[in-house]
Parts: structure tokens; C-alpha cells; sequence
């Protein structure tokens, strides 16, 4: 199936028109990661002699080398090309979601149009990582993918602009009280959770924690820069119900104005060094070779209503949350498991929903 994927791209230009070359920040990735210029190549996909000529022309056109190389100790980034590395990254992990889901209208559109009106499945759900796999497991279905707040995707499912709603909440007493902000949009007579996954979620701190922190009530004061999600995701409703647990003032934190709006781009922030710690997923931290200090367990969530069950569209995902293939792709994810994945419960029988 032919599909349309969207991906952020910038350019950085001088007065004489020089632009640099996409390329070179694969190159820069790989550098990171594999710290051999071989290696670096050969997962670019250039040459080593085209990869020693990317270096060496750029660093030219910014005036510093980009790459550090020496004999026996292979290569390392310089200050400028991790600097230039990660602000490709940031474009890449805070565009993201929002470029995926303007790409999961436009394939529907285009499809329909050469196909005719198919069966749709309609999900609105809070950004995470498991959710990035359903539509490469869900090849057969077409699925319009949005991501949006838990509160949007639940307002959303009610008003009939979804069939599905995707979002998370924290295992025990914490759970119960973010649970307060969905209640009136959860209808216990009307409404099916589907088990999905459960999720570490905690701080994101840069390698070998080197500042110490170990849990939440240690962010305030003045040595730690911090980098903070949107206020409407259910990521800050975690962040808030854990900081008023231990008494903690959010404005004695530097940095809790500041906002990132997805997992990924906190990491990225972080990964820079603009950030000292950031809140997110497990996955996020290790994705970007960052340590991470476990805070809480949640339950990510999907919602429908009962009369939906019944639909071919809805038994082929049932079917496909329950497969063996799905369940091993989460659990290749760091922090993440299946749970009770594929599985229709009640809101009273999720243990989840509290009256």
C-alpha cells in the first residue's frame, strides 16, 4: 500500500548560496552512535572518502571541525557538530507527531479518492511510542491516526469525531486522582476500555546522573535546569500529582515553564545539554543514550463504545492486539510491556475507573 510519510527537513544557508547537505547529519548520527568513521559510513550509506569529504567541507564552511578523529581512539563529535546534531534531532521529535498525523489525513484522502470509501478506524490518542506501532501492524485496516491530550482524544471519541480514544493513567492513588479529569467523559454504561500497555515513566537525566537526582522532591532549587511537558498532556498531570505528593512548589523548579510536547523532544532537550533532566518515558531516555530514574508505572488506555465491538474493524484490532507479533514489538520498547493487551473490560472491571 502506497502511503505518504512526512518528515521535517531544514536547511542552513550563507549568503553565497551554500546549503548544507541532509546527509551530513546522518553521518553526525551515526558518528554518535558507532564512533568510527567506517562504521559511520557504511550506516550513512556513503563512502568513507565521500564521508571524510561531508566533513571536511562543512567544517570549512562553519570554520570548525566538526568531527574530532585521532588515531586509535576513532571519532567523536565536536561542541559544533553536537550541537548541529541535535538540533536536528529537536526538529525531529518535536515536528513528529504533528507531521504523522497531517500524513495519516492526506494518505486517507488520496486512498479514498483512488479507492472509493473504505472502512476507516478513527483513533485519537495521546503520543507514545506503542501507539507509533499500530499503522505497520494494522497494514489491512486504514487507520486515521491523530494524536492530541488525553482530554481532547476523550471529548473527541464523545462527540463522534473518533472510535477510538487512546490515553494513560498512573497505577494506584495517583491514578485515581488524575482519573478526576476524565470522569465526565467516561460513560460507564456506554463505553469499553481495550487493555493496551503499561509504561515506566520517570526522570530523564544525561549519563551516569551527574546530578544526583533520585527522586522528584530533589528538582527544586538552583543547580538543575529543568525541561517540562505541555501543561494539557497527561505526562505534566503525572508530573503535578507527584510534585504535590512531596509538597513541592512547582515555581522552585528552574525551568518547569518551559515546554516540550512530546517524550522524545524532552530527551532531545536534554541530549543537548539545554536541559539537566527532563520527565518522560523510559524509551525517550535510552533512545537518545540518556539514563533514566524510574518514578511510576501507568496503564495507556483505549476506549470505544460497546456497539463498536461488533464491527469487523474493531475484531481485526482486537485481533492484532492480541498477537504474539504485536505483544514482542512493545517489549523490544525500554520501560514498556503488554497489558492485559487486546483484552475488553468495563470501566468497573478495569480496576481503573473510580466511581
Amino acid at each position: 500500500m502506497k502511503r505518504i510519510r512526512i518528515t521535517p527537513a531544514w536547511r542552513f544557508s550563507d549568503e553565497a548560496g551554500n546549503q548544507l547537505d541532509p546527509k551530513l547529519f546522518a553521518l553526525l548520527e551515526a558518528i554518535h552512535r558507532h564512533g568510527k568513521l567506517t562504521r559511520a559510513a557504511e550506516t550513512a550509506g556513503v563512502s568513507y572518502r565521500h564521508a571524510w569529504n561531508l566533513l571536511q567541507r562543512w567544517g570549512e564552511f562553519f570554520g570548525v571541525v566538526l568531527v574530532e578523529l585521532e588515531r586509535g581512539r576513532g571519532a567523536r563529535l565536536s561542541p559544533l557538530g553536537e550541537k548541529l546534531l541535535w538540533a536536528e534531532q529537536r526538529v525531529i521529535a518535536r515536528l513528529g507527531p504533528q507531521l504523522d498525523s497531517l500524513g495519516s489525513e492526506l494518505n486517507l484522502a488520496i486512498q479514498q479518492a483512488l479507492e472509493g470509501v473504505q472502512p476507516v478506524l478513527r483513533l485519537h490518542a495521546s503520543h507514545g511510542y506503542a501507539v507509533e506501532l499500530l499503522p505497520e501492524h494494522l497494514e489491512d485496516l486504514r487507520l486515521d491516526l491523530q494524536y492530541c491530550s488525553p482530554r481532547e482524544a476523550l471529548t473527541a471519541l464523545n462527540r463522534g469525531a473518533c472510535d477510538l480514544a487512546g490515553f494513560h493513567l498512573p497505577r494506584g492513588e495517583m491514578g485515581g486522582r488524575v482519573s478526576r479529569d476524565y470522569r465526565s467523559l467516561l460513560k460507564p454504561r456506554s463505553h469499553r476500555l481495550i487493555g493496551f500497555i503499561a509504561r515506566r515513566q520517570g526522570l530523564i537525566v544525561a549519563p551516569g546522573n551527574p546530578k544526583g537526582v533520585h527522586n522528584i522532591g530533589e528538582l527544586a532549587g538552583e543547580a538543575i535546569r529543568f525541561i517540562n511537558r505541555q501543561r494539557a498532556s497527561g505526562t505534566r498531570a503525572l508530573l503535578d500529582g507527584l510534585l504535590a505528593e512531596a509538597d513541592i512548589q512547582p515555581a522552585l523548579i528552574q525551568g518547569y515553564e518551559l515546554e516540550e510536547y512530546t517524550h522524545s523532544a524532552v530527551a532531545a532537550y536534554v541530549a543537548a545539554g539545554m536541559a539537566d533532566i527532563g520527565f518522560g518515558v523510559e524509551a525517550a531516555a535510552r533512545r537518545f543514550g540518556l539514563d533514566f530514574v524510574p518514578l511510576a508505572q501507568e496503564d495507556y488506555l483505549l476506549v470505544c463504545h460497546h456497539r463498536s465491538l461488533m464491527e469487523p474493524r474493531f475484531e481485526r484490532l482486537l485481533e492484532v492486539l492480541g498477537s504474539d507479533e504485536f505483544q514482542h514489538t512493545v517489549e523490544t520498547l525500554p520501560g514498556y510491556a503488554p497489558s492485559r493487551c487486546g483484552r475488553v473490560m468495563s470501566l468497573e472491571e478495569s480496576g481503573l475507573y473510580m466511581c
